[in-house]
């Protein structure tokens, strides 16, 4: 059975990917080592890192301000080590509160300084993004989660101009859509979504907004020592990275981020489409914020849900069900997952609402 993988993370990667990296633990570019065990800091492993880097600045087309690293411990580590180097003590960061993942950033940004809410959709339950963001021009940054996986939401309409240095967490959909990506000053990602395998985080970051911080700061969460090294402060996840490699690779074969994004339109408006004929399925999601990456639906008849359900793991979905915290469904439709799987996925929700029409 052909299997379609909907997950929301870690998620579906390219067969090409899959292949390669598993060839490199066997015997890694021919070198009779596996990637697990060649050594960071050795002409082997260095032109992994280097590239990978480069890679990112080709993709987003970076200037020279701007520094890529590639770092241990996920988005959730970045939540507080944002503030911890972008914030005064007694300082005040503004962050946009769209859901599980902008609250988690807004709570651990709070240990560090003071926190301004610069625009909510809280008690619209987070089914959009917010109509309007307020930002003090004193705030030491604005922070916005670019895409919400759990809520479904994405902004379309990027606050490029707010004032203050933007700061963006882009999990779950970088290199999915084409961004000025120099109008932010840091973007981090962990990569287990549209970049590579669980187990490293991207992080972009302009150099002229660090080192402003009065405040001590840890020697491995100073992103100055990371730049400084290369990425190399402490040993690297080299698995993780050579993974991203191959991904972005995959990805500039494919015509790079312009086309992905044309075949992520193509894939949203499928689906999208297809929700919206269906009266058996709702989506609670307000139609300007929909994400392109995470599709979340319910139904009006709550008892017909396990029998949808059934229904896509027997056809060899996989990840349908919705996160445990909100229940229904979510498709996550990240740059890997083709438009022939979306295709299975809604010829099965159209069977399913004739046959309960």
């Amino acid at each position: 059975m052909t299997l379609h993988n909907f997950n929301a993370g870690p998620s579906i990667l390219p067969k090409e990917v899959f292949e390669a990296a598993s060839q490199s633990i066997l015997n890694f570019n021919n070198t009779g080592l596996s990637i697990l065990e060649i050594g960071h800091r050795t002409p082997l492993f260095q032109p992994v890192m280097d590239e990978a880097r480069a890679l990112v600045k080709e993709l987003m087309n970076l200037d020279d301000d701007h520094e890529v690293l590639f770092l241990h411990g996920g988005a959730t580590t970045q939540f507080m080590q944002v503030p911890m180097n972008l914030l005064q003590e007694n300082g005040m960061a503004a962050y946009t509160e769209t859901g599980t993942w902008a609250n988690k950033a807004i709570k651990e940004a709070k240990l560090f300084g003071h926190v301004e809410i610069a625009g909510s959709s809280k008690e619209d339950q987070y089914f959009h993004i917010p109509r309007q963001i307020s930002v003090s021009p004193t705030a030491a940054y604005l922070h916005i989660t670019t895409n919400e996986t759990i809520a479904g939401t994405q902004w379309h309409d990027l606050p490029y101009d707010c004032g203050v240095p933007l700061v963006a967490d882009m999990s779950s959909d970088v290199l999915s859509r084409m961004l000025d990506f120099n109008k932010f000053d840091i973007i981090y990602a962990g990569a287990q979504k549209n970049m590579g395998a669980a187990g490293v985080n991207l992080v972009v970051v302009n150099k002229n907004v660090l080192g402003k911080a009065e405040r001590p700061i840890p020697t491995i969460l100073d992103y100055r020592n990371h730049i400084n090294e290369g990425s190399m402060l402490n040993t690297p996840p080299v698995f993780a990275i050579y993974v991203v490699l191959l991904t972005l690779r995959w990805l500039k074969a494919q015509g790079g981020v312009a086309a992905i994004e044309k075949r992520n339109d193509e894939k949203a408006a499928l689906f999208y489409e297809t929700l919206d004929s269906l009266p058996v399925f709702k989506g609670p999601v307000a139609k300007d914020s929909r994400s392109k990456m995470n599709a979340v639906f319910v139904m009006d008849q709550p008892d017909l849900e396990k029998e949808f359900l059934d229904l896509c793991k027997a056809a060899g979905m996989i990840g349908v069900k919705g996160h445990r915290s909100v229940g229904g469904f979510r498709v996550s439709m990240y740059n890997a997952l083709t438009i022939e799987s979306v295709k299975v996925l809604t010829d099965l929700m159209k069977d399913f609402a004739i046959r309960k029409g």
